[in-house]
């Protein structure tokens, strides 16, 4: 068996009930919904309850996509959650999943990648299904970034919401592959997208807490420029590196960021509408959970069967960035 034949078994996704609108935006902070549609194509966003950690979505995510496996938890042997807000430092948030979902078998950890998250977990458990260290995996993209927000800061609290998307992955016959894949990541832009509180170098403490430097701070400008490059380019890497090109894919599946980043990727690839899945104007930006929602979404609407070609691409705090494709 080719180490890249590895087959997404099922999919599951958890979206939190609240929802949170540009008018209701509107009441909070000095915006509109016209602003906040013509820049980022988000129209709401939903809003975890103040009970919901990030380790609770996740378990609704994968509870879904085992049922739908048929795979009973204590069977399940790896588990990755990707994310950048986990429950707590440590434990990590995929000790938390394995325990609430009695997976009392498998190995769990988080991965950071931010916004790339979900495409380095699949990375990740496809090696390790393609080496035999494990027999199946779960991985699961999750965020509660409301709770990292600055509701003062119009440029970015418009952008995030919560939310978890899951997927089983097990090996397969050839009949559904890893075809490529391409991950980057350049440091020096770390400062572009970060959370500069909380960490070793900035214990939480009154001044941390008094300077909101425990939410999420962005230049939007920058990262606005270096997503539509190195998306593209981690794209058309892996479409070289799979001896296909645009007309093969099936189906684009791109991090939810911003629609004019989506449209910008779109044209640059020569890719038609239908073939770019967007869900931007329901969700906002979910990060690490973000593709893994859009591909439940696209399961549960039909629009994929097994044999299609989909690519996944996504760019995220880090800087990092990422791209893979399937065979479903």
């Amino acid at each position: 068996m080719s180490g890249n034949n590895i087959m997404i078994k099922s999919t599951g996704a958890y979206l939190p009930v609240k929802i949170l609108t540009n008018k209701d935006l509107e009441k909070i902070v000095d915006t509109s919904d016209e602003w906040i549609t013509t820049r980022t194509g988000i129209k709401t966003r939903r809003v975890a309850a103040d009970h919901e950690a990030t380790s609770d979505m996740a378990y609704e995510a994968a509870k879904i996509a085992l049922k739908r496996a048929n795979m009973d938890p204590q069977e399940v042997e790896l588990i990755i959650v990707a994310t950048i807000t986990p429950d707590m430092f440590f434990p990590s948030t995929g000790c938390f999943v394995q325990d609430r979902l009695g997976a009392k078998n498998a190995v769990a950890m988080d991965v950071n990648a931010a916004c790339s998250g979900y495409i380095y977990s699949l990375v990740i458990a496809c090696k390790f299904l393609g080496t035999g260290s494990y027999k199946n995996a779960v991985i699961i993209g999750a965020e509660k970034l409301t709770s990292i927000t600055n509701w003062e800061d119009r440029n970015t609290c418009v952008l995030f919401g919560d939310g978890a998307g899951a997927s089983v992955l097990i090996p397969s016959n050839g009949e559904s592959k890893l075809l490529a894949f391409d991950l980057g990541t350049d440091g020096s832009y770390g400062e572009e997208l970060f959370m500069p509180g909380g960490g070793s170098r900035n214990p939480a403490s009154i001044e941390t807490v008094e300077n909101k430097l425990h939410s999420i701070r962005m230049n939007g400008n920058t990262i606005f420029k270096v997503a539509v490059n190195k998306m593209k380019k981690t794209f058309t890497n892996s479409m070289g590196n799979a001896g296909i090109t645009t007309e093969d894919i099936s189906i684009l599946i791109p991090h939810q960021a911003n629609l004019r980043i989506i449209e910008s990727l779109r044209k640059s690839l020569h890719l038609p509408k239908e073939k770019v899945h967007v869900n931007i104007d329901k969700y906002g930006n979910t990060s690490a959970a973000s593709i893994a929602i859009g591909l439940n979404e696209v399961y549960e609407e039909g629009l994929i069967k097994r044999g299609d070609i989909i690519g996944f691409v996504a760019f995220g705090g880090g800087l990092t960035w990422g791209s893979a494709i399937i065979q479903y």
